[in-house]
């Protein structure tokens, strides 16, 4: 915006804010009129870091905007972004819709310029254009939905029904998706991302699978990370654009595939030994021994009474001989 656009604009304002309800100059309502028509009949070209974004994400990759760039350095910006008047700032101004576009040419060397519309709306009439030109422009993948749902609700915005009619969604869907994002962890699924082409059905299925195998999410979000990382290098070499999956993709099945593999299976304890016990070359009793300890049966009813009465001080004695002989026999012994 020229500074001579920015002036009138301005003085617009500042008169808008001082006028009174009645005399010469007229009411405020017919100055912000006129600021408004001004407004709406023009595409502005304004400094990009006037423009402040405060609202809720509803993308995973906001920051996937290298392509755009190149295309809008190239080709102009042919779409302008939607912006509203700062409410305190008559400076800046609040994104409404436009957020790749505005960050493509916030990164570029060659533009300096967005080309924007300015709106006039309040908070609720920001968000619902919000919602509608991003879904106009491609649906929000089940999760993205989902993650939206939960800050809409959390800022405010309406309850489960309003959300469902913006998101064009009943109730009951917002409610299972806000399950399976309090499920798999809002962290674990900003991991993951957008994972295009993923829906309830596998998500819930996931959910379940991280809650029956007990996965650490630590672990998760590190297994999502590096199957992302992986899948983004295969998309950079020349051989591996063609074929290479989403990464937000990749990482899904990746986390997936670790709370699906069963759990190992513990190693069987050993077979117990058993052996004989023999006394005058007549068998008398057996020994078992096993992980637990050992277990002697002593089958001559006469003399197991007569060593139930002796044990303590036969157990005794043969510890003192098997500590006081040499070490290496008794580590061989355990």
């Amino acid at each position: 915006m020229s500074d001579g656009k920015k002036k009138r604009m301005a003085m617009l304002d500042n008169l808008a804010a001082a006028a009174p309800t009645s005399g010469t100059m007229g009411n405020n309502r017919a100055l912000r009129a006129a600021r408004d028509a001004v407004d709406s009949h023009h595409v502005w070209d304004l400094d990009p870091w006037l423009v402040d974004d405060t609202r809720i994400a509803d993308r995973l990759d906001p920051n996937d905007i290298y392509d755009l760039r190149d295309a809008i350095e190239a080709n102009g910006q042919t779409v302008p972004i939607l912006v509203r008047r700062h409410p305190t700032d008559t400076d800046r101004y609040l994104l409404v819709y436009g957020r790749r576009r505005l960050e493509a040419i916030r990164q570029s060397d060659k533009v300096d310029k967005v080309r924007a519309l300015v709106a006039t709306m309040d908070d609720q009439s920001a968000m619902r254009a919000q919602i509608s030109e991003n879904m106009a422009r491609r649906d929000l993948t089940f999760i993205e939905k989902a993650l939206f749902a939960k800050e809409l609700l959390e800022n405010g915005f309406g309850t489960q029904a309003q959300v469902a009619e913006v998101l064009t969604v009943t109730k009951s869907a917002i409610s299972m998706a806000l399950g399976v994002v309090e499920s798999v962890g809002e962290e674990l699924v900003r991991a993951i991302g957008p994972a295009q082409g993923i829906g309830r059905p596998r998500w819930e299925t996931m959910a379940r699978a991280i809650f029956e195998s007990g996965a650490n999410p630590a672990r998760l979000r590190n297994v999502a990370e590096q199957a992302r990382s992986a899948a983004e290098a295969a998309i950079l070499t020349e051989d591996g654009a063609a074929t290479a999956q989403d990464p937000s993709v990749a990482a899904f099945e990746a986390v997936l595939q670790v709370v699906n593999r069963p759990a190992p299976r513990p190693k069987p304890d050993k077979p117990d030994s058993v052996r004989a016990v023999k006394l005058d070359g007549q068998r008398t009793g057996s020994i078992r021994r096993s992980a637990k300890g050992l277990r002697l049966d002593i089958e001559d009813g006469a003399f197991a009474a007569w060593l139930d009465q002796r044990l303590d001080d036969v157990l005794s004695d043969l510890h003192t001989r098997w500590t006081a002989g040499d070490e290496d026999h008794r580590q061989k012994e355990q």
